[in-house]
């Protein structure tokens, strides 16, 4: 994007959350034959992704971001991608339904391994270690040696990546997201549980729908949108070896872009201006994510922008707010006045997973649900006063039946936590507490559209 910018440049920019490797020939090793690997997207792709992305800035799509907390090479499955794949279209189609736009699907996966951590180290069975900062560093087994941070860990990152595009190309493009396939896209385990019979007469509509545009002449087979979905990969980029590694030089255009995902996004802990993180995302083509907490400063923002965004073009930057319930009304609308009092081109999305999280009384982390929603009630009040576009939402969330997050409409309770908590790191949504957020969700998409056309 800059003429003055290189890949490596960042390595002479203050750098945090990353890990000191003992091994630097190892460490080099590893680079050098990830430098030497394919990418895993290709600039195409995110140059459609930032054009997508740019249409829902002007209010014209909307962006539906989610995926797990981080990856792990234990939970690696076909089966895993495939039914997180499912939620996230069932979730798609019910967006679309509310908001009437087309629903941009970003994934969190294919890279989401890397984790920031709030302290160096975590006690573990009563003994203090270093903290676990995703399978791509370092292992979640609780030993000394398995935390000690192992650079060829990224060869099986980059290797699971690759495994798990394949497979989400050849959903979204083979045929499987063919929309009349919708009630095929309902995971076994859900079949007859609370929750799934507004998502089922949703499919009955749709089906019905279907049949008579398909009795017009408008089927599968002469209309490729009816066959076929675009379906973006995005990661928090946060080890930047791996991502300078696996950095590339468009043939197209000449310009650089980051391979080892369409979307990367920079944290919360990690968005310093002059740090190595925000050196590295201003430099590629690809759209950036980037996460605003508490902390921000409207100054910061904007000199975050000029460094990410120079030339204000749409769909480059999205801005995924996570304040917590309760807490929005005090920082967003303050972001978003100075936003648009710079007349900058902004995604406005909602991340109302990090600021919610909680030690319940059992001793679990976990989210309740009813503060999730809270927060996304929150995001979409201020963007109706400010008279502003609240252009997407970014969950952590999960197609296994996990017991993680408490709440929803099957009502897991901090006693239900233990059943199953499988995750690594933070918790998720499960498939049917996702759902349920998607038919929220899209009730106030709904209720937005209906103040439009009654403005007009």
């Amino acid at each position: 994007m800059c003429a003055e910018w290189s890949k490596s440049a960042w390595r002479s920019r203050p750098r945090v959350q990353m890990p000191d490797y003992p091994d630097a020939a190892a460490l080099a090793a590893v680079e050098s034959k990830l430098a030497s690997y394919p990418p895993l997207v290709f600039a195409g792709e995110a140059r459609k992704l930032k054009a997508q992305l740019a249409e829902v800035a002007a209010g014209r799509a909307f962006l539906l971001q989610g995926g797990d907390c981080a990856e792990s090479f234990a939970e690696f499955s076909a089966d895993n991608i495939r039914d997180t794949f499912k939620v996230m279209l069932q979730m798609a189609v019910v967006l679309t339904f509310g908001a009437k736009v087309p629903v941009v699907k970003v994934g969190r996966m294919a890279g989401q391994f890397a984790k920031p951590r709030s302290a160096p180290t975590e006690v573990v069975g009563g003994r203090e270690m270093a903290s676990y900062r995703g399978d791509i560093v370092n292992g979640y087994e609780g030993t000394d040696a398995a935390r000690i941070p192992d650079p060829e860990r990224m060869l099986q990152a980059y290797l699971q990546s690759a495994a798990t595009l394949n497979l989400l190309r050849a959903f979204s493009q083979g045929g499987y997201a063919d929309i009349t396939r919708i009630h095929s896209w309902t995971l076994d385990f859900t079949a007859g549980q609370p929750g799934y019979e507004q998502y089922h007469k949703l499919a009955n509509s749709i089906s019905e729908a279907l049949e008579f545009v398909g009795a017009a002449g408008v089927n599968p087979q002469n209309a490729e949108t009816l066959h076929r979905v675009d379906f973006y990969t995005s990661h928090e980029a946060l080890l930047l070896e791996y991502e300078e590694a696996l950095c590339r030089i468009d043939s197209t255009t000449g310009v650089p872009v980051a391979g080892s995902g369409h979307m990367i996004w920079i944290g919360d802990r990690t968005r310093h201006p002059d740090g190595a993180h925000v050196e590295f995302a201003r430099g590629v083509q690809n759209p950036i994510g980037l996460k605003c907490g508490p902390s921000i400063s409207d100054s910061d923002l904007l000199k975050l922008i000029d460094k990410l965004n120079p030339k204000n073009e749409a769909g480059r930057l999205t801005l995924i707010a996570r304040f917590g319930a309760g807490a929005v009304g005090e920082h967003l609308p303050r972001l978003i006045r100075a936003v648009e009092r710079e007349g900058r081109s902004v995604v406005w999305s909602c991340d109302p997973m990090h600021g919610n999280t909680i030690k319940s009384a059992t001793g679990y982390k976990t989210r309740p649900f009813d503060r999730v929603l809270r927060e996304v009630r929150e995001f979409f009040a201020v963007h109706a006063a400010e008279g502003t576009i609240p252009g997407g939402v970014h969950f952590e969330m999960t197609g296994k039946d996990v017991t993680e997050c408490t709440g929803g409409v099957r009502a897991v309770t901090d006693e239900n936590l233990a059943d199953r908590y499988h995750t690594f790191c933070d918790p998720r949504l499960n498939a049917a507490q996702a759902l349920e957020l998607a038919f929220l969700v899209a009730e106030m998409l709904h209720q937005r559209l209906l103040a439009q056309r009654a403005a007009v």
